[in-house]
């Protein structure tokens, strides 16, 4: 019976040593309308040192319960989401969507999937969710953000997956709320989806849209994306990036992306049509009216090059 008592002890003993060295991470929501709060992550790219906490996310309390939109870069952060969305509302999460598949997004998804939510996204995700390339940055996440990202960690698919029509939205309504989702699908990623809320008046652009900082576009179609940004819906109050704070003056930062696009497409456009090498081209760009912005250092010559190789395949027919 003494044996049997001393390792219940030490059972009990490491199960609160492991429990008190679980990471965990407060989160504070910004509120930005009377039903809609949001998640403000740090600037630059995710590392140990912000624990991945370097993308938005946010919620819509409902009547009849809470939609979220993105789930963040960690389990970590997920279940922080859910713990600070339970400090605002008692009603229960019932729908997360996700902007996209890229890691900073959708990390988070299990938490919530743990506390019965259902998850939708864009079906074109699908391809992207299974893609080698989304198993590479798992694995290096597991090194890079650990221990926010660790073994436990698990990708999640949607429970729905969107399939849009011709006009490009599906409508839903919760709790007396009514929300539109908008494929932009192609732009970013293969699998964009924004979420506008009805009354009042705000739009969750995830990374379409981003607030006094230049875009990280990679590899992405800029084309694509300024014919997205385009189909902007008319007249939100607030816009809430997918990195950066809530935009108030939408139309300005809209103008900031939109700009840094169309340059990029102007002037890795020229140095393809004079067959200069990247590194020439890149050398010989006036970057001064975008310098001073946050993210330049980090992502403007990716960008560029991602807009470069781009601009060579569009010019052989092959875009």
């Amino acid at each position: 019976m003494r044996i049997y008592v001393f390792a219940l002890a030490m059972a009990l003993m490491v199960l609160r040593c492991a429990q008190a060295a679980a990471p965990t991470i407060e989160l504070t929501p910004v509120q930005v309308a009377p039903q809609v709060y949001y998640f403000q992550g740090q600037a630059g790219m995710a590392s140990a040192q912000n624990r991945g906490f370097m993308s938005n996310s946010g919620f819509v309390v409902t009547r009849e319960g809470v939609v979220v939109f993105d789930a963040l870069a960690t389990p970590v952060l997920g279940a922080a989401m859910v713990k600070a969305i339970a400090r605002v509302t008692a009603q229960p999460v019932r729908r997360v969507v996700v902007s996209h598949y890229h890691a900073d997004h959708f990390y988070g998804l299990q938490a919530f999937k743990q506390q019965g939510a259902e998850i939708w996204a864009h079906s074109a995700g699908k391809a992207t969710l299974a893609s080698d390339f989304t198993q590479t940055r798992l694995a290096e996440r597991r090194t890079s953000l650990a221990p926010w990202v660790d073994d436990a960690t698990r990708l999640l698919p949607a429970d729905r997956w969107l399939e849009f029509g011709k006009d490009k939205t599906i409508r839903f309504e919760l709790g007396g709320t009514h929300f539109t989702l908008l494929d932009v699908g192609g732009a970013h990623s293969p699998e964009d989806v924004m979420l506008y809320v009805e009354e009042p008046q705000v739009l969750f652009a995830g990374d379409l849209f981003f607030t006094g900082r230049i875009p990280f576009v990679g590899d992405a179609d800029s084309k694509a994306w300024l014919q997205a940004l385009a189909r902007f819906p008319a007249g939100p109050k607030v816009v809430i990036p997918g990195h950066g704070p809530a935009s108030t003056n939408p139309q300005a930062d809209l103008a900031l992306t939109t700009s840094y696009l169309l340059y990029l497409r102007e002037q890795m456009g020229k140095a393809v049509a004079d067959m200069q090498t990247f590194d020439e081209a890149y050398q010989g760009v006036d970057w001064s009216r975008f310098a001073q912005y946050p993210a330049f250092k980090d992502a403007n010559r990716i960008n560029a090059y991602g807009t470069y190789l781009l601009l060579e395949r569009e010019s052989l027919g092959k875009q």
